[in-house]
């Protein structure tokens, strides 16, 4: 597990004094949290989220809260992949009124109430705990109630992705961490995790300043791998080649392995539910998603545009330990995208 990016050990500002240009001492990647997103300025170009999901053997649940500057979303989705039942709620606010994102992330509670959704996010020492409650199209209530845990020592992948002075992007990506929910719609109630079997929690903060047009991809993965230690699975890709940064890396019992080098994505936009393939240069990395559902979504608002193929299924093959092992994966828990956007 090598990687020629510095490591920060220390708390840093992602921008300079005045808020608008990128400080270079916030170049570089940790192992824990350590930025402060003081973004101030550059308006209709900072885009700042925290996005949610979790992970159970036939549930997806995810929650997100987004501030892109002239528009806010919230939203709260959930799909049963092998029935193809989803379901959910999205509130979108112009200029994002109401939707707010402490420049530490974690720091402060996000909340939203509106009429058909609300969201609570609290974070502690030892975890996260999430709350919404919604009313889905067809008038049922639903309601979620989950906590993540954060262990002792549990690892996370936190980079600068520096396109330019004036274009970047702080994003801290978090895999593998063990949760517990309940989760209610209509006359339905699930519990997941702890004795009701594996869920997992993924956490993507962003905060930065983006140019209009980007394409990406992002996977990740929890679960048991074959000797029984636990796996968390982290990869990015196009928008950061030509940086000099990566958000790839590989966690083994809450310990991180930074990957530096770009990774290989092999898949077919036309044919998402055919297999992902994830390679590294030097072979370490070759993990295969086998997806059993598809969330296909386009959205148009203002001057924003998306679409993206978002596939859940389950990853197999073999990846880096940070020991300089390898590790054997046979069915994980795991999701992969790629993302068209202009914004």
């Amino acid at each position: 597990m090598t990687t020629h990016e510095p490591e920060l050990t220390s708390p840093v500002d992602l921008c300079g004094p005045d808020g608008r240009t990128l400080n270079p001492a916030a170049v570089g990647w940790s192992r824990r949290p350590l930025h402060r997103a003081n973004l101030a300025g550059a308006w209709g170009r900072t885009k700042r989220w925290d996005y949610w999901a979790l992970l159970a053997d036939d549930l997806v649940v995810a929650l997100t809260y987004a501030d892109v500057d002239y528009l806010g979303i919230v939203a709260v989705w959930w799909c049963e992949p092998s029935t193809g039942r989803t379901g959910g709620r999205e509130v979108t606010v112009p200029l994002a009124r109401g939707v707010a994102l402490p420049d530490v992330p974690g720091s402060e509670p996000l909340t939203f109430r509106s009429r058909h959704l609300g969201v609570e996010v609290v974070d502690g020492a030892d975890g996260t705990t999430l709350t919404a409650r919604w009313r889905e199209r067809d008038g049922r209530l639903g309601r979620l109630d989950a906590e993540v845990v954060l262990p002792p020592g549990h690892g996370s992948v936190n980079v600068v992705i520096p396109w330019s002075r004036t274009r970047f992007q702080y994003t801290s990506k978090h895999q593998a961490r063990p949760a517990t929910a309940r989760v209610t719609v209509g006359d339905d109630t699930r519990e997941l995790g702890g004795e009701h079997g594996q869920l997992w929690g993924v956490l993507d903060v962003g905060r930065g300043r983006w140019p209009y047009r980007t394409r990406w991809n992002w996977g990740g993965g929890a679960g048991l791998a074959t000797d029984g230690r636990t796996v968390g699975l982290q990869f990015g890709g196009r928008w950061t080649e030509g940086t000099g940064a990566t958000e790839n890396g590989v966690l083994v019992d809450g310990e991180v392995g930074k990957l530096g080098a770009e990774l290989t994505w092999r898949y077919d936009w036309d044919d998402p539910l055919a297999p992902w393939r994830v390679t590294s240069p030097d072979g370490t990395l070759d993990v295969t998603l086998a997806p059993t559902y598809d969330r296909h979504a386009r959205t148009e608002a203002l001057v924003l545009r998306t679409e993206v193929h978002q596939v859940f299924g389950r990853w197999s093959g073999h990846a880096p330990a940070p020991d300089g092992g390898r590790v054997t994966l046979d069915g994980v828990l795991g999701f992969a995208e790629e993302s068209r956007s202009r914004w």
